[in-house]
Parts: structure tokens; sequence; C-alpha cells
């Protein structure tokens, strides 16, 4: 019965951690970029950012150690983090420092720079 219960609340535990940064679809995410609404930090590298990124996105290698002066003042501003892919999970380490920060609508686009490149979408260099 002990085990049963570690079980059931590790599946919980983990299933909380997965939702803890809502995904964004692509769709949303480029009308956030147009509406300019939104702050995007691509988590990446320096030379996958320097290859092509989603427009405006900041260089989290660059911007880690001061990640707070690249952010809005605005601690409810929607702010986006991705890395390469549905797989990857290093966007975790910039969503999870905007939320320390104080951000509280901090989301994840899963489909990373492969998904967005995937999509036809334009990048930046």
């Amino acid at each position: 019965m002990k085990k049963l219960l570690t079980l059931v609340l590790s599946l919980v535990a983990s299933s909380v951690m997965a939702a803890e940064f809502p995904d964004i679809s692509i769709a949303d995410l480029k009308q956030a970029i147009a509406d300019k609404k939104v702050t995007v930090i691509d988590v990446n590298g320096a030379a996958s950012y320097a290859k092509g990124h989603v427009p405006g996105a900041i260089n989290f290698a660059e911007a880690k150690a001061d990640l707070a002066s690249k952010l809005p003042a605005d601690k409810g501003a929607l702010v986006v983090a991705y890395c390469g892919g549905p797989s990857c999970s290093a966007y975790k380490a910039a969503a999870n420092k905007a939320s320390e920060l104080g951000y509280t609508n901090v989301k994840h686009l899963s489909a990373g720079i492969s998904g967005w490149l995937q999509a036809g979408e334009a990048t930046e260099k």
C-alpha cells in the first residue's frame, strides 16, 4: 500500500511539473509577436541563436546573468521560452528563471525552433 501511495504521489507530482509551463502554439506565438505582447527567450545556445531564432527572441546564453533587465516591468506579461523541439527540456532553465523573477504568465513553445522552421516560419539572424 505504501509503495502504491508513493507511486501515485510521484505521478501526480510529475504531471504537475509537466503542466507548470503551459504550451503555446506557433499561431498564438506569432500573433503575440505581431501584437508586441510577448517576450521570447531562445535557450538553444549562442551558435544556434546566431544561425536563426524566432524573431525578437532574447539569447538566453547571453542574457541569463541579467535576465531581469531584458524582461518587461509587468510581471503578468507573456514570456515564452523555447529550445530545440518537443523532446528538448532546456527551455525550463529560462522558464524557471522568469518564474523565479516573479513572472506569472510563462509559457513554453514545445514545437521549439525545429517546429517553427517546419511550419515555414521566418527566423531572424
